[in-house]
This record gives structure tokens, C-alpha cells and sequence, in this order.
């Protein structure tokens, strides 16, 4: 899968800007603030909804401009043999509040189903938090990977939140116990598939993140991923752990057990849990996760998702840039890197296609 052509407009700093990326390496070099970091945000911001420095509305949109619009071309393949590929474009505006999306020259009325289409794994400087910080991006990870690879996730995905949703308009009505049956019944005929994707997905995982993170960072030791549903599920079916917590969830005014609750946490041999990495062992640890949910990607898929790799020089130094770039490099993948100059760690031997950010504009060198 790579990216033909990306434009943006009326994001942050930029009136309008297109950018046409080669297979490979692109490098986007510019001063500190000249919008390098916004390139990649339009990127993500079709891959995930959202953009990786918060939500649209908190300042995404260039002041003054009603809403911002992204549009992206790429080609991926249509087989595990590489001979065939297709051609897609999307494209999306959106205003904050509201959105609307383009795949493939046709409407989208669900901003999941534009997500699902391209897809691209971000480093950046708050990655760390996917290993340190709460939940939320841990769940969004899992569920991310599993819409580009399990065709049968996200329907299931849907029909749990649409029932959590009617769940929690219940509880906050205080209504009765037979309506309240109804939806613990639906909550627990999709919350019980859904645990178990995320869990064998996390399973599968686990066979490339620890050679990675023992590449990365050796002194960790032995790694495991490990899975918690979000109820005591080894005592209990969901559909009873609902029934048991209801009294307590009509107080709260929300469903607090089941797999909007799930985690994930990686053991390691020589630490006692994760508040004891260092911040540098929490980039490297998060970075070993998402390599390993590309590298599956392209086992099930036939490709590496588009990479992108923000201000890599200041996450990581000369030594792990060099084994990242060099995996990456032997990976066939499209690789984004931005920086104020080439990172130290670049292979010698490493193609790379030159962009430079200056004064609201792009420039190839």
C-alpha cells in the first residue's frame, strides 16, 4: 500500500497543500513549526477520524476556515502476489462538529467504513502513552487492527456500541428491569464475540512483538501480552456480570463492566510492570507494538500499512533509528519521517525522496 497523492486544506497553518509521495522513504524536513507534523496529521486523520494531537475541533481547523478537508490517493494490492493492484481515493471535510466522506467516488455514511480503507501505523511523540497511559488507546488499538484484518469485527464492533449506547440511556432513565433485560441480552450476545477477536488478535500479536521489543530493547527481557475482558470472565458470562452489576450501574448512570472496559498490559521478565519502564523503554515498547501490528497487517493482507514516523531523531537515537529504518527498509513499506533534517540513523543505502516545509508550503528537493 502506498500514497500517490495527499492533499489538505485549511489545516492548521495551511491554506492548501499537496504533497506526491513516492514508494519508499519521504522525507519532509523543515524548521520547528513550519507544519512537517501537520502532513502526517492529515494522514492519520483519515486513517483514524481523528488526529493524534487531539480532536478536531481543538484547533485542527486553520482559524477563520468554517472546516478542513483531506483527500488521499493510494494503491494497494488486490493479492498476496503483488501482480494485481487497485487504485483508491478518499476524501473527507470535516468541521469539528460535523463530517462528511468520500470513498472511492461514493457517499460514506459511516465514518468507520473511510477509516477502514486506508491504512497507515503513526509514531509520534505521544505514542508512549499506548503502553503508560489509560485504556482508551489501548482498546482503539486493538479494534484498529482488527477492522483491517478480521472482515468479520466490525459488525460485531457496531452492534456492541449501539447496544452500550441504549444501555446507558436506559440506566441514566432509571428504567425498569424488563427493558434493561432486553439490552443486557444484546450487550452480551456481541460483547462476548468482540472480547474474543480482541483476544486472539492480541494472541497473534504476541508472536511478533517479542522478537521486536527483544530487538529494541533487550535489556526488558522476555515479553507477554496480556489480555483483560473487561468482566471476570473466567467466573462468569457476560450476560451475569451485567444482571450482577446493574443496581451498581443504576447508581453510576453507566455500564461499568464488558469490553468498553477491556485493557491490554505487556509483562516483562525483568520488571515488575509497566510504571517501572523508563520514557525511553515506554517509546520503544509502544514502537514494538505497532511495528508488530503492521508487520501481521501484512502477513493477512499481502502489505505493510503506510508508516509514519514523526520527528524519529528526537524519539530515538542513532542506534534504534538504524535497526527501525533498516527493518523498514527490507519491509517494502511507504515510510513518512519528518525532521529538521535527515535522521542520523538513515541506511546509506536507503532510497529517499526529499520534501521541504517552509512559509505554508511544500517543495520537493
Amino acid at each position: 500500500m502506498h500514497v500517490t497523492r495527499l492533499e489538505l486544506r485549511h489545516l492548521r497553518r495551511f491554506q492548501d497543500l499537496r504533497l506526491d509521495p513516492a514508494p519508499g522513504l519521504n522525507l519532509i524536513t523543515g524548521d520547528n513549526g513550519a507544519g512537517k507534523t501537520t502532513v502526517l496529521e492529515a494522514l492519520h486523520l483519515m486513517a483514524y477520524g481523528r488526529s493524534f494531537r487531539g480532536r478536531v475541533r481543538d484547533g485542527l481547523i486553520r482559524a477563520g476556515d468554517a472546516g478542513l478537508e483531506v483527500f488521499v490517493e493510494w494503491r494497494e494490492r488486490t493479492g498476496r502476489s503483488g501482480d494485481d493492484e487497485r487504485h483508491r481515493k478518499a476524501g473527507l471535510r470535516h468541521t469539528g462538529q460535523d463530517w462528511t466522506g468520500r470513498l472511492d467516488g461514493a457517499n460514506v455514511a459511516q465514518l468507520g467504513d473511510l477509516c477502514a480503507a486506508l491504512a497507515v501505523v503513526t509514531f509520534e511523540p505521544g505514542s508512549h502513552a499506548l503502553i503508560t497511559g489509560g485504556g482508551e488507546s489501548r482498546r482503539r488499538y486493538l479494534d484498529w487492527g482488527l477492522f483491517h484484518v478480521e472482515p468479520d469485527f466490525l459488525p460485531v464492533w457496531r452492534r456492541y456500541s449501539r447496544a452500550l449506547k441504549q444501555r446507558n440511556a436506559l440506566l441514566k432513565a432509571r428504567a425498569r428491569d424488563a427493558q434493561l433485560d432486553a439490552w443486557d441480552h444484546e450487550l452480551a450476545e456481541a460483547g462476548e464475540p468482540l472480547s474474543r477477536f480482541r483476544e486472539r488478535y492480541l494472541d497473534l500479536l504476541q508472536v511478533r512483538f517479542e522478537p521486536l521489543l527483544s530487538d529494541l530493547a533487550p535489556a526488558l527481557g522476555l515479553s507477554r501480552l496480556e489480555y483483560a475482558p473487561g468482566w471476570r470472565r473466567d467466573e462468569m458470562s457476560l450476560a451475569d456480570a451485567l444482571l450482577l452489576s446493574r443496581e451498581r450501574d443504576l447508581a453510576a448512570g453507566y455500564t461499568g463492566v464488558g469490553p468498553h472496559r477491556a485493557d491490554w498490559r505487556v509483562m516483562f521478565a525483568n520488571l515488575p510492570g509497566r510504571e517501572a519502564l523508563s520514557r525511553g523503554q515506554s517509546k520503544l515498547t509502544a514502537l514494538a507494538a505497532l511495528l508488530a501490528q503492521a508487520e501481521h497487517h501484512d502477513q493477512i493482507q499481502g502489505e505493510w500499512p503506510v508508516v509514519a514516523l514523526d520527528d524519529l531523531a528526537s524519539e530515538l537515537d542513532r542506534h534504534h533509528q538504524g535497526r527501525v529504518l533498516a527493518r523498514l527498509q527490507s519491509s517494502g513499506a511507504q515510510v513518512f519521517i519528518t525532521g529538521t533534517e535527515a535522521p542520523p540513523g538513515l541506511p546509506s543505502d536507503f532510497p529517499v525522496h526529499r520534501f521541504h516545509v517552509e512559509h505554508g508550503a511544500i517543495t520537493t528537493c
